[in-house]
């Protein structure tokens, strides 16, 4: 078993994981993460089967993420979440149905955004090395103002999609997307200036 190194000891599992440090299962306070995730895991499951209204729909989300979602911001059932504590929403947004945020790295969306159906953003990923591969590398995703992204688009971890730029649908974005700009393709790359 490895030790926490000099710099982690006294911060608490929620703190480390902001700061992007990787998580292993044998870390002494992963019982306090999945308590976390079981309780994300269990109010989304209800959200999507009970909440009738969209009003619902973001009271519960706020309830999930620990911040209260502004009222001009609309999410359309279903949604996923796996950690939700780490999800932070501008104003004015609208997620469409059957989107999935893995947000333990960090999912920022910035005011007036649009997400479409089927997107999923992942700030999570894993280590090339079999002998490491269940460790969780995180990195956030940064969505800036009035940015589009498309239906059934990607987003991987790191990446920042600037503001005003459209993510087409479809895409698998790897790599930070600039501001006017729209990308297309897999993996992504610019195909137009707006």
């Amino acid at each position: 078993m490895k030790s926490m190194s000099n710099e982690t000891e006294g911060k608490g599992i929620l703190e480390r994981l902001q700061a992007g440090e990787p998580l292993r299962k044998y870390d002494p306070e992963y019982g306090k993460f999945g308590q976390v995730v079981a309780r994300t895991i269990r109010l989304c499951v209800e959200m999507n089967a009970t909440a009738t209204d969209t009003d619902q729909v973001r009271q519960r989300l706020s309830d999930i993420i620990g911040t209260e979602i502004d009222e001009s911001t609309t999410i359309f059932p279903p949604f996923y979440t796996n950690f939700g504590r780490f999800i932070r929403l501008g104003k004015d947004i609208f997620i469409n149905h059957n989107c999935s945020f893995l947000d333990i790295g960090g999912i920022t969306i910035e005011d007036d955004v649009q997400i479409g159906p089927g997107v999923k953003l992942t700030s999570e990923n894993h280590p090339l090395d079999p002998a490491d591969r269940k460790t969780l590398l995180l990195a956030p995703i940064v969505i800036k103002r009035n940015a589009w992204i498309g239906a059934g688009a990607t987003i991987l971890p790191g990446v920042t999609v600037g503001e005003n730029a459209v993510v087409a649908a479809g895409a698998v974005v790897s790599r930070d997307v600039p501001a006017n700009t729209v990308v297309a393709g897999i993996p992504a790359k610019v195909v137009k200036t707006i």
